[in-house]
């Protein structure tokens, strides 16, 4: 996907669901907590999807045998984290248009924090009943067509972009920048700084919504830092407002970039 292409598809996505906001009468920042969280559920099944096959293959080769493996612990090993069929993004798209969607979004987002240790206290949960407005049943419904439209090819780096777009959007305006520095002056920190990969910690003490993470690993990636060099990266950061602390965690699970934050 070119550039040109990327920002068509953001610009897309971003417009298709705006125009659904007024149905369900919440502001952008409000909004942007339900909206965030739907994009790492469409993230999270297309990256399970890549590696579905080889997770299922492994467990039936090893099925009643003494080394047998869980789907989920093989999920993990292969994968990162393990999506129960609950949370398949198909799943929730093709139920009925009406205000149990709203359930079976919650219900899809307390299966992944019960199965995936790191994302415990992560996900949004009770704001979807805010889209489903007693006069417009369907709006929850129509918002997830939306993300359907993320193509299923898309690689990991362009969903982080994607997610990236969506954040400044519903921060934009925001009094002071309080957790979110437009991505261009954290890329501008990123060059100044030069990070480089190894068995090394990156600390931000007001990391916000974790832009800086993303960047650096973006920037050492760029920079064609192996593999295992990534997975040497170590992020640390300290963020006082409780739901900017989840936006930043999701942040760096989309983003596959290791790390720890904390609240002030």
């Amino acid at each position: 996907m070119t550039d040109l292409e990327l920002k068509k598809l953001e610009e897309d996505l971003w417009h298709s669901a705006d125009l659904l906001r007024a149905g369900a009468h919440m502001s952008a920042t409000n909004y942007g907590e339900p909206i965030l969280g739907l994009i790492f559920l469409r993230y999270a099944d297309i990256r399970y999807k890549e590696f579905k096959d080889d997770i299922e293959q492994e467990y039936n080769k090893y099925k009643g045998t003494r080394i047998e493996k869980s789907l989920k612990d093989i999920s993990i090993e292969k994968c990162g984290f393990y999506l129960p069929e609950c949370a398949y993004f198909d799943f929730i798209n093709e139920a009925p248009d009406d205000a149990n969607k709203a359930i079976l979004v919650k219900n899809a987002m307390i299966a992944i924090e019960t199965e995936n240790e790191s994302m415990v206290g992560v996900l949004p949960k009770d704001v979807y009943g805010h889209l489903v407005p007693d006069e417009e049943p369907a709006l929850l419904s129509n918002v997830i067509r939306v993300f359907k439209d993320i193509p299923e090819d898309i690689s990991i780096d362009l969903f982080g972009k994607i997610y990236e777009y969506f954040l400044g959007k519903f921060t934009s305006g925001k009094d002071g920048g309080e957790y979110y520095t437009p991505a261009t002056v954290v890329q501008y920190m990123i060059e100044v700084l030069q990070p480089t990969p190894g068995n090394k910690q990156f600390l931000d003490p007001a990391c916000g919504s974790g832009g800086m993470f993303v960047q650096a690993a973006r920037y050492m990636h760029n920079h064609n830092a192996s593999d295992k060099e990534m997975m040497n990266f170590r992020c640390y950061g300290v963020e006082k407002d409780p739901e900017t602390n989840k936006i930043a965690k999701m942040n760096l699970l989309l983003n596959n970039v290791r790390g720890e934050i904390t609240e002030a």
